[in-house]
């Protein structure tokens, strides 16, 4: 024991002694700069096309999502109104009686008559499903990460961000179909779901088995690394400089404090698993997304007269780029990226919310899953854009391009800020005091993020490690630690981390996608064939 006491004091003073020379945030940080760099990198790993160095994840990310939504009639748009009336449940009685009228006698191996058994076999309602879903979606990466794409891509990023979240409602069609179609359910009925499970029992029925099983366990070792990164680090850090910015908190250990606090309230949700977790975001993400809405919606008539002028910039932007921003191909990077970081159509993490939904028509949340992009990057993300570019328009406060990594040069005062302080800036000037609102609201934001991301993170960690109480418990204390870092830690070095985490998702699950979109077709036909049939 004695030992054992003097082992740990050697190893402790050290970190003491170096502790009274820099503030705790700043020891965090620095141990966890190299890595998120290294890994930036490595996500990151352009090829040369046309004298430009594009990440080899976003030409997978833009033409798989493109592929799909050719080959699926442009689902977005044909599909749209089908994903209203199933979210809002116009088709729920499919789901609890037997199909009267189908064509299809068999369905997967089941008499027809009997599958209505199998609607039982799921935990939330499509609301709740997208709403936690959403809740993931819909938050920082909606108000720091459009402004930072902005700063560093001028106002046509925007048109790119719009482009990838039309393109990606295509993309989250097929992998939450494929989520619901190929997920596993306990004999407690508990719903196990994902790109792990279709990556491996997709490709296995396709005869790809060693394939699926690489290809599934590599995703949820990633999807682990992303819940604790952009799902979970860039939200508590986010939500922390808020904090101490509005209340102008100091202190090495502020940050510590505001995370530790955090992390108690998201334990005490994520402890209730699922359930519990969707009957809080079906709460918080309407009505914290309603009033960020009904504040853009404010500031854009406000500036009616301006809206024109906006527009034309974000198109102009698009396809002229101002100097210094890298050329088109440029602000494309930046716009996508962004678009990607903030509704994750691609990484497939949606689909394990989604694949715990009580439906026996995998193809039904499929289409109630492509809402998802149009209501984060169509709606809030072109609504955030709006505000920062009239508030630049009014005051000239930066100069588009004139960005270090994810803060923002004020011509005024020479400071660098974080994409937050950024949107914050932009609001209060329109609407005095809104700061504290958004205060509130990044906060809510970024709470309902973790909150989803920790059972996303926990289904690949039971797919790794089994569905024990205590694989669980010792995933949520991870998870749980992982809130106090990125309090801690700066913007630089979590941003870094967050991205490429969630970026890497890609790989894995659009290689999987591409082998089993046609499963998807067959889920679409029969879901559309029994509408058809019952809702003349």
């Amino acid at each position: 024991m004695k030992y054992r006491l003097l082992t740990l004091l050697t190893f402790l003073v050290p970190f003491v002694t170096f502790s009274q020379e820099k503030g705790l945030d700043e020891i965090v940080n620095d141990a966890f700069m190299p890595f998120a760099t290294w890994w930036e990198n490595t996500v990151l790993t352009p090829i040369p096309i046309a004298g430009y160095d594009i990440p080899i994840v976003l030409i997978l990310l833009i033409l798989g999502a493109t592929f799909f939504t050719i080959y699926f009639k442009f689902p977005g748009i044909s599909k749209f109104g089908l994903a209203i009336n199933t979210v809002r449940g116009k088709y729920d009685e499919m789901d609890h009686h037997g199909v009267e009228k189908s064509e299809l006698n068999v369905v997967d191996g089941d008499l027809v008559d009997t599958i209505a058994d199998e609607s039982k076999e799921g935990e939330v309602s499509h609301f709740q499903a997208l709403a936690t879903a959403v809740s993931g979606t819909v938050g920082l990466g909606n108000i720091a990460g459009v402004a930072v794409a902005i700063a560093l891509g001028g106002p046509g990023a925007t048109f790119w961000m719009i482009v990838c979240g039309l393109i990606g409602m295509s993309t989250k069609f097929v992998e939450c179909t494929l989520g619901v179609k190929y997920r596993d359910v306990g004999a407690d009925g508990t719903v196990y779901g994902g790109p792990m499970y279709y990556l491996s029992r997709g490709l296995k029925e396709r005869g790809f088995t060693g394939l699926g099983k690489v290809l599934g366990v590599v995703f949820a070792i990633l999807c682990v690394g992303a819940s604790f990164g952009g799902g979970n680090a860039f939200q508590s850090n986010q939500a922390a400089v808020q904090l101490t910015s509005m209340f102008n908190l100091e202190g090495g250990a502020t940050g510590v404090i505001i995370g530790v606090v955090m992390a108690i309230l998201v334990g005490i949700v994520i402890i209730g698993g699922i359930k519990k977790i969707a009957s809080v975001t079906e709460k918080i993400v309407p009505f914290m997304a309603g009033i960020y809405v009904l504040a853009s919606l404010v500031i854009i008539f406000a500036n009616i007269e301006y809206v024109g002028e906006a527009f034309g910039m974000i198109f102009s932007g698009a396809f002229t780029p101002e100097a210094g921003l890298g050329g088109i191909v440029g602000v494309i990077i930046v716009g996508f990226q962004r678009a990607a970081f903030s509704n994750e159509a691609g990484a497939g993490s949606a689909a394990i919310a989604h694949s715990a939904v009580r439906t026996k028509y995998p193809a039904s949340e499929g289409v109630v899953a492509l809402l998802e992009p149009f209501i984060d990057t169509v709606v809030i993300c072109t609504m955030t854009a709006l505000v920062i570019i009239f508030f630049n328009m009014d005051t000239g406060a930066f100069d588009y391009g004139n960005a270090i990594g994810s803060t923002v040069l004020l011509n005024d005062t020479g400071a660098y800020v974080g994409g937050v302080d950024l949107t914050s800036m932009a609001y209060d000037s329109v609407i005095p005091g809104f700061r504290y609102v958004l205060t509130i609201a990044i906060i809510m934001f970024a709470f309902s993020t973790m909150i989803s991301w920790s059972y996303y993170g926990l289904q690949s960690w039971k797919f790794l490690f089994g569905r024990g109480k205590a694989a669980d418990t010792v995933y949520k204390i991870l998870f749980l630690l992982f809130v106090v870092i990125g309090a801690a830690a700066t913007l630089d070095a979590v941003i870094k981390f967050s991205d490429a985490m969630i970026l890497a998702l890609v790989f894995p699950n659009m290689i999987g996608l591409l082998f089993l979109f046609p499963r998807v077709k067959e889920e679409l036909v029969k879901y559309m064939t029994d509408i058809k049939a019952n809702f003349k």
